[in-house]
């Protein structure tokens, strides 16, 4: 029989709580997510991020057959439980929050009133959209006999415990038993649960549901329906599948009471591997397809998809941002979640702090940096003189500021955002910095490749598309500012949200939609970034800081 031992756990709160746990083997990670504390185990518990560090405060863990004594800040997806010990777990590293979760859209086409699904007024007349992203899920319940939006629900993707990206699942998905298990993570475990409360909301039951239509990126989507995306890991990138298809609901096991096993479910159609059905989505909801002028879409997240459009030829690249712009591998980084700085301006003469943080939260108790507030500091530590061209702090400017805001730790320089030290005082390193310059580069090299291949500069273009999630808090300024909107004017730029779900939406009231999105499959000419002869000196050019 395995030793038990005592675990005792504080949270910022203040809260503590204590648990006896079994000496069995399972990380640190698994065993507090067992005991209700899930962590932010963002590279599939491989050690290559922060995200589920907690800090030792008193006895020992095993690390890979060491042993750890406190005090230390440790990664728990390497540790495991060999004694009694008391540790600490900062907000930033669990992921029992409320998710900032964009169910804004636009929708800039005209459409008709043709459902995508037959149904009977009172009856099964409802519908439903799903944007499958990466790391949060929205669902949108619509009437089919009106097309009036009913309600949305949303959260994160419970995949997320696999990995934060589609390259960490892939790799997950080799593994015949966590291939099923992400099927029941976005099934089971994410979307029946959204479809639930969404129902909740409109007060329609799951027995009028008559049908319901899911973009998502090409990972997601073969998750989705239990297809083995392992194919998508390596060259050529071949899917399984990419054209739309329709599934039954019982086919991808979503199995509840009330819903009809034989509902059908519409998957919109992609375009490549790394250019899915919500680009797909994105391209046709944005109206892009019908401007009279060059535009072009971006989306960024864990990675960056681009489309330009120019003379009425389609060009897409997509490009491995990583997933920095949503916090991982960044010291104090966090996806958007209430309590975390969303906002950051700086000034060196004199020295000023200025933040904003998710939920009006005070700046003292912020549990984290997400994206935003990351290249808002890239842009005003440029301007005020801090970081030089290569994104090191200055010498002299460094030397300037007050102490108390200055952190050095095994060499590495980091700007404190509070008066105060600790382990999980909020900070912003060089290191920091480095990772979101290529996470920046990636974009920026990828939007000149595509404007190179068409034969247009960024002043030519009428409009840029700004869409996701993370665009919603971006300022514009400063992304343009540090080069990730290379050379575009503010007003070029449009912020137009979840466009994913707005094609989702678009195909349900009306049934055409979804034939034009199948037919920018063969209008877009895919370019292979790592095949383009001058992709490398660019993305080297755009680590730097203009």
């Amino acid at each position: 029989m395995s030793a038990t031992h005592q675990i005792q756990v504080g949270l910022d709160s203040g809260e503590r709580r204590m648990m006896v746990v079994a000496d069995d083997g399972r990380s640190l990670a698994d065993t507090l997510a067992a005991h209700g504390l899930p962590l932010n185990t963002r590279c599939g518990q491989r050690g290559l991020c922060r995200g589920c560090e907690v800090e030792l405060r008193e006895g020992s863990l095993v690390i890979e057959g060491g042993t750890v004594a406190a005090p230390a800040t440790i990664k728990a997806c390497r540790a495991r439980v060999a004694g009694d010990a008391a540790i600490h777990l900062p907000s930033r590293s669990r992921i029992e929050h409320k998710p900032q979760v964009s169910e804004t859209f636009e929708i800039a086409v005209p459409y008709a009133y043709q459902p995508l699904f037959s149904f009977t007024p009172g009856g099964r007349d409802t519908a439903f959209a799903v944007d499958v992203g990466t790391t949060t899920v929205v669902v949108l319940l619509v009437d089919l006999g009106t097309g009036d939006v009913l309600s949305r629900a949303g959260a994160f993707n419970e995949q997320i415990r696999f990995g934060d990206n589609v390259v960490t699942r892939i790799e997950a998905a080799r593994n015949p038993e966590a291939l099923v298990a992400m099927q029941r993570a976005i099934v089971t475990e994410t979307v029946e649960p959204l479809l639930r409360r969404a129902c909740d909301r409109a007060g329609r039951g799951l027995n009028r549901i008559a049908g319901g239509a899911i973009a998502g990126n090409t990972t997601m989507l073969h998750l989705l329906v239990g297809e083995d995306p392992t194919p998508l890991g390596i060259a050529p990138f071949t899917p399984r599948f990419i054209a739309g298809r329709q599934v039954l609901a019982r086919e991808i096991k979503l199995i509840t009471d009330g819903l009809a096993p034989e509902t059908p479910i519409q998957l919109l159609p992609g375009i490549a591997a790394y250019i899915g059905a919500d680009i797909t989505a994105g391209v046709f909801a944005s109206g892009m397809v019908f401007d009279e002028s060059p535009s072009l879409l971006v989306d960024i997240g864990t990675n960056g998809e681009i489309v330009l459009q120019s003379g009425g030829k389609l060009f897409g690249c997509a490009t491995a941002a990583g997933p920095a712009f949503e916090g991982c591998g960044l010291r104090c980084g966090t996806r958007a979640r209430e309590g975390a700085v969303s906002d950051l301006w700086m000034t060196l003469d004199p020295f000023q702090l200025a933040a904003e943080t998710i939920g009006n939260m005070p700046l003292a108790r912020a549990n984290g940096l997400c994206g935003s507030a990351y290249l808002d500091f890239l842009a005003t530590a440029r301007s005020s003189g801090l970081l030089s061209l290569t994104g090191r702090f200055e010498v002299s400017a460094w030397e300037n500021i007050p102490s108390q805001f200055r952190h050095v730790e095994d060499g590495e320089r980091a700007l404190r955002l509070v008066d105060g030290n600790g382990a999980g005082a909020l900070r912003v390193s060089e290191v920091d910095v480095a990772l979101l310059l290529q996470a920046k580069a990636a974009i920026g090299a990828g939007i000149e490749i595509l404007l190179e291949t068409a034969g247009i500069r960024a002043a030519d273009l009428g409009r840029v598309y700004l869409a996701g999630g993370f665009g919603m808090h971006l300022n514009i300024a400063h992304a343009i500012a540090i080069g990730l909107l290379p050379g575009f004017r503010e007003k070029q730029v449009r912020v137009v949200g979840n466009t994913s779900l707005a094609g989702a939406l678009l195909s349900l009231v009306d049934r055409t939609t979804l034939v034009e999105m199948e037919n920018l499959r063969s209008q877009m000419e895919v370019i292979e970034l790592n095949l383009a002869a001058d992709f490398e000196d660019r993305y080297i050019e755009h680590l730097m800081l203009p």
